[in-house]
């Protein structure tokens, strides 16, 4: 019985150490983060924004728009300008292959929902999708006024006047389909660029097309389902030692706040891991289905006190001037 009682001390013991070491090592209380910026991720620019319930792959989000704030339309040129002016420090833009081997700015598979034109996008030209009016289909009263309708002429830009006019801008680019060719593409396009602006460039979408580009273009930072999983799964089984695993360097990874907790060292040590093996965290509002951002002043109260990692907004407007202050 003594022998029994001497063992579970030092079991005890062993485990009291343990938790002890997991905790030191995980918590972040000893990580400084006072005056750290988080740096501001704006969806699709300065964006006309839609409620999120019942929001099915093929919903048109232009037919169900609040009632417009400002007179920007996403993907834009002067929607990014005002995104960036109002203080994002990344912009997120969605690109379309074209019939001519270019890259059109544009959201949507096909052209009906937003704009006056007919068909598959990329089906199309980058000059035929220059003439179209891309505030064409979007309403926020069922139809009864299109606020924007003849104001979007000529507004879809080529991915390379985006990173023309912004020669220093910070872009995450979203690749829309799953076709492998589509990555190849990109990354022949983007291979021209010198490597210090490809520094502030990510590229996120589907599987296929993402491990096609990564590797024909490995230093650039990218982001899948399958980037994400070889980097979490193994963090979340052995981060509490500190370990970061290879799949983890040089990415980018969107974590819903949902699930947010249940990394170790969240908030600020696990960003601070992360950042160190170059690559950025950004969270997302609710449980990452649709997009959500912190958009509201109730949204931004959820977040960590003192927060410095990314945070993805589809209203930079109201979020930036309640950070910055």
């Amino acid at each position: 019985m003594k022998k029994f009682k001497r063992i579970m001390k030092r079991v005890l013991i062993v485990f009291a150490v343990l938790a002890a070491f997991m905790y030191v090592n995980n918590t972040s209380l000893f990580t400084k983060t006072a005056g750290e910026e988080p740096l501001l991720l704006a969806h699709r620019g300065m964006a006309q924004t839609f409620p999120m319930e019942g929001i099915k792959s093929d919903t048109c989000t232009a037919g169900r728009i609040f009632e417009p704030e400002h007179p920007y339309l996403e993907n834009t040129i002067p929607s990014m300008e005002a995104a960036f002016e109002a203080g994002a420090d990344v912009v997120e833009f969605d690109v379309q292959p074209t019939k001519d081997g270019k890259f059109a700015i544009f959201h949507d598979w096909t052209l009906e929902c937003r704009t006056d034109g007919k068909g598959v996008t990329r089906e199309h030209t980058m000059e035929e999708l220059k003439q179209l009016d891309i505030g064409y289909g979007y309403t926020a009263d069922d139809g009864k006024t299109y606020p924007f309708r003849g104001k979007g002429v000529g507004l879809m830009p080529s991915l390379d006047e985006v990173l023309s006019h912004f020669p220093e801008g910070s872009f995450l680019i979203h690749i829309k389909s799953d076709d492998p060719e589509e990555g190849n593409q990109l990354a022949d396009h983007l291979s021209q660029l010198p490597k210090e602006r490809l520094s502030e460039l990510t590229v996120y979408g589907g599987d296929r097309p993402i491990a096609a580009l990564k590797e024909k273009l490995p230093e650039i930072r990218v982001m899948s389902i399958a980037t994400m999983k070889s980097c979490m799964l193994p963090y979340i089984a052995a981060g509490w030692t500190g370990y970061v695993p290879s799949a983890c360097r040089n990415t980018q990874i969107h974590i819903p706040e949902t699930y947010a907790k249940w990394m170790w060292g969240w908030p600020d040590k696990f960003i601070k891991r992360m950042e160190e093996a170059g690559t950025r965290v950004i969270l997302v509002a609710g449980d990452g289905g649709w997009s959500e951002g912190f958009d509201t002043p109730e949204d931004l109260k959820r977040l960590p006190s003192d927060y410095s990692g990314g945070i993805w907004t589809n209203r930079i407007d109201e979020a930036a001037p309640i950070l910055q202050e």
